[in-house]
């Protein structure tokens, strides 16, 4: 397993190898972030912009206008936050190639705490017109997205994890953009994760198959641009919908997969597990993991509740 950031260094650098429009603009996190690689093997095509985001997305947006693929290297509460005007203004509105990398995204941030914890990233970016907003299950589909964004002609959001977590795809696997996974068919319930909430979701359906259940699980790789056609083929026939997501509950995976519902004007019960709308706190991974309902254990636990609590047909 190889923590998704430095997934992120190595291809960037075995992709500028052949592609001399890609350029990296860093925000003094390139240690962390892992754009330190590409640093080291292509330094005149690195820029440490320093602890100025808001800079960084100019200097990225007047980059590509002069035919560069520039990718933005911060952790991604920086980038929804503090740069979010120059995001808006100078790459959403004008569709600039500008790649978005947000390390360090959402609950599970290391020793950066609470104050670094971006769980509403995904809320603030799907709302982007133009914006491209993809979140990897682990590392082979983080690599797959980092090379289908190098060539996209348009703005990028890529949601990327500190840690490592367990395999869930193999080395044949192959991203399109918009699509639906289904990664395993039951009948019980059907399940929804994005990101690299999706791998500990593979363990908690284990969990609950072992207890006698039967479960569909959809990975979503892509928030933005969605094909709903597609979801919904894979929703229609579900009483029960379970999302499971390391983000709030507002305006993430769970509102995604509500309103195709409600366009469907479904009768399917949904369950959004992922963070209240309120602040974590700053903890170590296991303990934020078991405390927010996101740990495979309690996730396996909410997922036989929703089962048991249908109304039947």
């Amino acid at each position: 397993m190889k923590a998704q950031r430095a997934v992120w260094g190595d291809t960037l650098t075995e992709l500028a190898q052949t592609d001399d429009r890609i350029v990296v603009v860093d925000g003094d996190l390139a240690t962390s972030t892992m754009a330190v690689t590409f640093a080291n093997a292509h330094p005149e095509r690195f820029v440490q912009a320093g602890i100025a985001e808001q800079n960084m997305v100019g200097i990225a947006f007047g980059m590509s206008t002069l035919g560069y693929r520039p990718w933005l290297s911060s952790f991604g509460v920086f980038l929804t936050n503090r740069a979010l005007d120059q995001v808006r203004m100078l790459v959403s509105q004008t569709k600039a190639p500008v790649r978005l990398a947000a390390a360090y995204s959402g609950l599970l941030n290391g020793a950066s705490g609470k104050t670094h914890q971006d769980i509403e990233d995904l809320s603030v970016m799907r709302a982007m017109p133009n914006m491209t907003v993809l979140a990897p299950a682990d590392e082979t589909e983080a690599g797959a997205m980092i090379r289908w964004a190098a060539d996209h002609d348009g703005p990028v959001y890529l949601r990327l994890a500190r840690d490592a977590v367990a395999d869930v795809f193999d080395d044949d696997y192959e991203f399109t953009v918009g699509q639906p996974v289904l990664l395993r068919d039951g009948t019980d319930v059907t399940v929804v994760s994005t990101g690299v909430q999706t791998s500990r979701t593979v363990e908690a359906i284990d969990e609950v198959e072992s207890a006698g259940r039967s479960a569909r699980h959809v990975h979503l790789p892509t928030i933005k641009p969605l094909d709903t056609e597609a979801l919904w083929t894979l929703l229609a026939d579900a009483d029960t919908v379970v999302t499971v997501e390391e983000h709030s509950v507002v305006g993430g995976l769970g509102d995604v997969v509500a309103s195709v519902l409600a366009e469907h004007a479904a009768a399917a019960r949904l369950e959004k597990v992922g963070l209240a709308d309120a602040w974590a706190e700053s903890g170590p991974n296991d303990f934020l993991l078991e405390k927010y309902g996101l740990s495979v254990g309690r996730v396996a636990e909410r997922i036989q509740r929703a089962i048991g609590e249908r109304v039947p047909a």
